[in-house]
């Protein structure tokens, strides 16, 4: 997980590497998932399992596709054995050989690090024998033993990606090799590298070839040792996983630890943290009475800002063995922050890596939304001690199974360390801002292999199918089963399926098919029978390689209110000619879940004494567009009434949906713009309810994003969209204003700052009431929003201040930004704050004030958290990057070009800003193609940049 705004705040869990996701800013607003507002969620960044053959050059005009010849990159112009091939699922075979110990030994220097390995290897059929193949890169190797007998250059083959022995012992055997490697050197930020000082490493997915020879997959899973020496007044702290062995003092100033990981675990989860670091020590008992010393390391200045993060993980702890019965397994658990990291966090064995902006905290330099970000993601990794860690994925196919269900897991423990309702709202509103618009475009891919965000929502399914009982037999038969091995999406299947004894008929599918399903929704209601009919057709778009798609298995949750907006009882419903009772024990049904499995079907409902206002899809029951024939005056009743929070919710954004599109409808036509009544009562009354939760009022009179509007155009039209959007923020702003001045008032912090849901609630509709007011030309607002801004007391409400007085250029809005640094210019993670303001402003020509910025002292190319912050920050105004003039097209192809000869998996979530070109007008169509051809020019150019540039060119 990175820092910066949301679009490029990646969490761990997105799967980039290969592919590169748009994340939301909350790896999960409550997840891993991101970083500038919201929980991150966390979203890993993995490598797409994927890798192209496809390449393409410029010929006469045309775009020509072939098998590369001299538009490969330089370093892939190698043998054709190391040419990327792309993988599919089905080509996955069990490896041949098996490792059961790893002894791992590494001499830590200034210029070089000396990497020793040995390893037990034995094959998969006793008595077979045939060529053992090690994954490796950008490693010199000085030796290779088998037995204890050194090979010479004949009996191995070594190139650029390999190291093979065509002639393995037969039986098992010990295979030592040593290998000289170059932290220093790696801006990639992948297998162990130099971060401010310190050594560190970062080997999932594919990370522990950067390190030495290995079978890089995950179903090889081994014990390993780890003695660990350097020197001691530089490095005077020694991590790895497992438990400390032994330690102590060698010649010339040097000193060395031993680490032992009693568990079984494949390569990707091994970490090593070597430098001038300091800890929060505390203990956890678990209920079975062990004390578990947890320690935080950072370097010392930064000590002080960890004690959230100590909250947060005993939380966890405490949460998992309530919920799930887990107990953490190990004596000691480290989590290490560092600030130079690609992801958010890292769920290493007993040695959690994280990104500083997921770690420190404090309420003068940190928002509510990093504080949720902390506690959501620092769950999230410490729930993979037993979903992915104790059973891990049996190939990267599977990732969606581990980061799925582990998103899943930090979901439900930020929504009961907070509201339910809130999280929901902030977990769909980031699928359907990024995850939806990568399926509608050419990145799209089934959950498997690698969307986490939609994997979430499909172990969400099951529990939705079986309630909360049978979701946790379903748990314990899984770990039941499979504890201490790798496994795929089918192996949870079945355990859900088996220990609740359920019929899932074509679930899987869910993991198979790419696109977001459709559902169109119609209603009919016969007052003679007292019967209310839905009528449900399903439609999955088609893809490359999957014209034709079979229908899904979408649970739909659903309520009938009554005319006075109560929930009606639900007595049966009939359904493929059977009648099914709904309850029991003479218990009423206000909540239902329909199965709808077939590309059309129909529900009848009995016993309905009036024609019902149906709440569909309540808490969001499956990842779907959603199309009903339900009318607005429908939609406002459902928005004052309904007793599901979240489909009120939802009411609310239809409603605003469709308004937005007909407003841009009416700009285009240069008609004038004028809003509907109805619509600003609704906020009106919104903001009057005493009886609503006060992020709840805070998320409703949220407007959708200016991106989620284009989503829905068959033309996207930047400025129509933004300019339809600032029109109806000043008209509520000036229709409310009295009502947004009293809110502003009454909700001003009068004491210490105090991370609690009350608290946060308070402070998000305070501020989403200043950013209504700010959009008004009013000198008494702007005077209001510098009194917020210097008399705040904490950075949530300094930087909602700050923000709102930033809409506008000017000399106000310059003098306060040169203030806000001139305090925080020595605290990095608020410097990325200020960043991503500005990159994110609206200001036209805002491409002209980013570039300068890169040339600010304070920003470094080489700092994942930098470069999310102000070049994914830029990606943030879609009427500034999608600028017609096509400098902001210019600018992102300039940076992706420079960032993938330093990193390239930071590059590669940059060029995605370009993956859905052709949503827009010819002209932009040309400029940002343009673009895409550029970079596919470029000398060099890595895997990961090129995959999603190629992919999208061809799309």
């Amino acid at each position: 997980m990175g820092v910066g705004h949301p679009c490029f705040v990646p969490s761990k869990r997105q799967a980039t590497g290969r592919v590169s996701f748009l994340q939301t800013s909350a790896k999960h607003s409550y997840q891993k998932k991101c970083l500038l507002s919201s929980k991150v969620s966390y979203q890993k960044n993995y490598r797409f399992p994927y890798r192209f053959l496809l390449r393409t050059k410029q010929t006469s005009g045309r775009l020509v596709c072939s098998v590369a010849t001299e538009s490969v990159p330089k370093e892939a112009q190698e043998s054709k054995m190391d040419q990327p091939k792309e993988i599919f699922l089905k080509d996955y075979k069990m490896p041949n050989y098996y490792f059961d110990t790893v002894d791992l030994k590494f001499s830590l220097g200034e210029e070089k690090t000396i990497v020793s390995s040995k390893i037990t290897v034995f094959p998969r059929v006793e008595g077979s024998s045939s060529p053992l193949v090690l994954d490796g890169q950008d490693l010199k190797l000085v030796s290779i033993k088998v037995n204890g007998i050194e090979l010479k250059e004949g009996d191995y083959h070594l190139d650029s990606r390999h190291l093979t022995l065509q002639s393995p012992p037969n039986g098992t055997f010990t295979l030592e090799i040593v290998t000289e490697i170059y932290p220093q050197k790696n801006t990639s930020l992948e297998g162990i590298y130099k971060s401010s000082g310190n050594f560190c490493t970062q080997c999932e997915a594919e990370g522990f070839r950067k390190i030495t020879f290995y079978q890089d997959r995950p179903d090889i899973m081994a014990k390993y040792k780890c003695y660990i020496e350097a020197d001691k007044s530089l490095y005077p702290v020694l991590l790895s996983n497992g438990n400390l062995i032994e330690k102590g003092n060698l010649e010339g100033g040097r000193h060395y630890a031993l680490w032992e990981d009693p568990f079984k675990k494949p390569c990707y989860l091994f970490a090593l943290v070597a430098g001038q670091l300091e800890s929060r020590d505390d203990i956890f008992v678990t209920r079975s009475g062990r004390k578990v010393s947890l320690r935080i390391w950072t370097p010392a200045q930064d000590l002080p800002k960890t004690a959230h993060a100590m909250y947060s993980l005993k939380a966890a702890m405490k949460w998992d063995e309530d919920v799930f019965g887990l107990e953490y397994d190990l004596d000691l658990f480290n989590i290490v922050a560092v600030p130079d990291f690609n992801m958010g966090a890292m769920e290493n064995k007993s040695l959690n890596i994280f990104n500083s902006k997921l770690v420190l905290a404090s309420p003068e330099t940190a928002s509510d939304a990093d504080y949720a970000a902390i506690l959501g993601v620092i769950g999230h990794e410490y729930f993979h001690n037993w979903t992915g860690n104790r059973v891990t994925c049996r190939d990267w196919f599977q990732l969606s199974l581990k980061e799925g269900l582990t998103v899943f897991r930090d979901q439900e423990f930020s929504s009961d360390m907070g509201s339910r309702t809130v999280k929901r709202i902030a977990d769909v509103s980031k699928l359907r801002n990024y995850q939806f618009p990568q399926d509608a475009g050419p990145m799209a891919h089934p959950v498997r292999p690698h969307s986490y965000i939609k994997g979430a929502e499909v172990v969400r399914m099951y529990k939705t199918l079986l309630g909360s009982q049978g979701f946790r037999k379903g748990m314990d038969l899984y770990f039941k089963r499979h504890d201490g091995r790798a496994v795929t999406c089918e192996d949870f299947f079945a355990a859900m399926r088996d220990a609740n004894d359920a019929e899932f008929a074509n679930f899987l599918l869910w993991y198979s098919q790419a696109r977001t399903p459709r559902l169109e929704v119609t209603s009919s209601y016969s007052a003679e029978t007292h019967t209310y009919s839905l009528k449900f057709g399903q439609e999955v778009p088609s893809t490359p390689g999957q014209p034709v798609k079979e229908p899904m298995f979408i649970p739909v949750a659903i309520g009938l209110l009554d005319s006075s907006g109560k929930d009606m009882p639900l007595s049966s419903v009939y359904h493929n000619g059977k009648l099914q009772s709904l309850g029991s024990n003479n218990q009423p049904v206000y909540t239902t879940v329909l199965r709808v499995t077939k590309k059309e079907e129909e529900f009848v409902f009995s016993d309905i004494s009036e024609r019902p206002i149906p709440s569909i899809l309540r808490g969001y029951s499956a990842p779907i567009r959603l199309e009903s024939d339900l009318s607005n005056s429908d939609l406002f009743f459902l928005l004052a009434n309904d007793s599901d929070e979240f489909n009120r919710w939802e009411a609310g954004q239809v409603l605003a949906r469709k308004l937005m599109l007909s407003l841009v409808a009416d700009f285009q036509q240069n008609k004038p713009l004028v809003l509907n009544p109805k619509f600003v009562h609704g906020f009106r009354s919104m903001l009057g309810d005493s009886s609503l939760d006060k992020e709840f009022i805070a998320k409703a009179i949220t407007l959708p994003g200016e991106g989620e509007i284009m989503d829905m155009m068959e033309v996207a039209d930047p400025d129509a969209v933004h300019a339809v959007r600032t029109f109806i923020r000043k008209q509520l702003a000036s229709e409310l204003k009295a009502e947004f001045l009293t809110t502003v008032e009454n909700n001003r912090s009068t004491g210490e700052y105090v991370f609690n849901h009350h608290n946060m609630a308070r402070r998000a509709l305070k501020n989403i009431a200043l950013a209504y007011l700010a959009s008004l030309e009013d000198a008494d607002i702007v005077e209001l929003a510098l009194r917020e801004y210097k008399t705040a007391t904490n950075m949530t409400e300094q930087f909602a201040a700050l923000a709102a007085i930033v809409q506008k250029p000017g000399k106000i809005r310059d003098e306060v930004l040169d203030d806000f640094y001139g305090k925080w210019q020595h605290d990095y993670l608020v410097v990325n704050k200020w960043f991503a303001l500005q990159a994110m402003s609206d200001i036209p020509g805002n491409v002209e004030c980013v570039r300068r910025l890169l040339d600010h002292p304070a920003f470094d190319l080489r700092n994942p958290n930098k470069v999310y912050s102000l070049i994914g920050g830029f990606c943030g105004s879609p009427v500034n990057c999608h600028a017609k003039d096509g400098s902001g097209y210019k600018f992102l192809g300039e940076m992706v070009v420079q960032l993938d000869k330093i990193n390239p998996q930071v590059a590669s979530r940059m060029v995605s800003a370009f993956s859905r070109w052709r949503r827009f007008d010819e002209t932009r169509q040309n400029l940002a193609k343009a673009q895409l051809e550029m970079i596919m020019s470029a000398n060099g150019l890595s895997e990961n940049v090129f995959e999603i540039a190629s992919k999208s060119l061809a799309a």
